[in-house]
């Protein structure tokens, strides 16, 4: 495969993953969609451009080049289901609105998908590991935001309209509680904005495999309804009145992450906090 991401080494202790962003296509996957996937309808669109300070805050960012209807970034290898209600795997075959995603017959082959996860997913994978180490090693601590959207109503994945902000720690389980405490009470300040943690969007692959405060690593999801900042119809045209404002919360809360970060390891030792 060609360039199958994009990398930006930054100097805080903090990496922000944006796996759904791609839009490039396989001739495979180009070839057998069916018309009304060909606008590629499930791209958490713009991310890349709604964190475009990200780079300027001093953040590490990694993002995808391809597609999820390619290969979705945040499954597991072994395309092991993460929710129990409607969802969509590792090689999608559905749309979010539970339509199929390829004509009959045309979906990519056994071989081909094998190539997609060992030149697409792999290097993707090996990149958020790589950096996390790195992080880890030189400040004793590590910080992952896995930056999503989604369109505020899929009737086919959830009942009525996504909150705007969806925070995702796995139930607890991927960073500090005060960590995730943190976070909502920034969403909790924002106006004319409504939030949840670990609502329907809980954390996808990313959030649960990375996140390890034991060994301080810590993973949060955000989930954002395109609402917010987009037009979630065709053509999924950026609206940067809706954006700006936007962007100013998404900034509020990686500095928040930060912040907590410096203050929960204020003083620690490399000993104590590499243990």
């Amino acid at each position: 495969m060609d360039k199958v991401l994009s990398f930006h080494q930054g100097h805080l202790p903090l990496l922000i993953s944006m796996p759904h962003a791609g839009l490039r296509l396989s001739d495979a996957v180009r070839d057998g969609l069916v018309e009304s996937a060909r606008s590629l309808p499930d791209t958490d669109w713009h991310i890349p451009q709604l964190y475009d300070f990200a780079q300027e805050l001093g953040a590490s960012v990694v993002a995808a080049e391809y597609s999820r209807f390619v290969i979705d970034l945040n499954r597991p290898d072994d395309d092991k289901p993460l929710y129990a209600g409607a969802t969509t795997g590792l090689y999608p075959a559905t749309l979010f609105e539970g339509e199929p995603l390829f004509k009959e017959g045309r979906a990519p082959s056994a071989e081909q998908r094998k190539q997609y996860l060992e030149q697409i997913w792999r290097p993707y994978h090996d990149t958020i590991r790589r950096e996390l180490a790195r992080l880890r090693e030189q400040f004793g601590y590590a910080l992952l935001w896995d930056a999503h959207s989604i369109r505020s109503l899929i009737p086919h994945l959830f009942d009525g309209k996504l909150p705007d902000f969806n925070l995702g720690t796995f139930n607890g389980a991927s960073c500090d509680p005060a960590l995730a405490e943190r976070l909502q009470g920034v969403c909790a300040q924002a106006q004319g904005y409504s939030h949840v943690l670990n609502g329907r969007f809980k954390g996808g692959h990313i959030t649960r495999h990375y996140g390890d405060p034991a060994n301080h690593i810590h993973a949060v999801q955000l989930e954002l309804a395109q609402s917010t900042y987009m037009e979630e119809t065709e053509p999924f045209a950026y609206r940067a009145d809706l954006a700006q404002p936007t962007q100013q919360v998404l900034q509020r809360l990686l500095q928040a992450c930060l912040e907590w970060a410096e203050e929960r390891y204020a003083g620690s030792s490399d000993k104590t906090v590499n243990s």
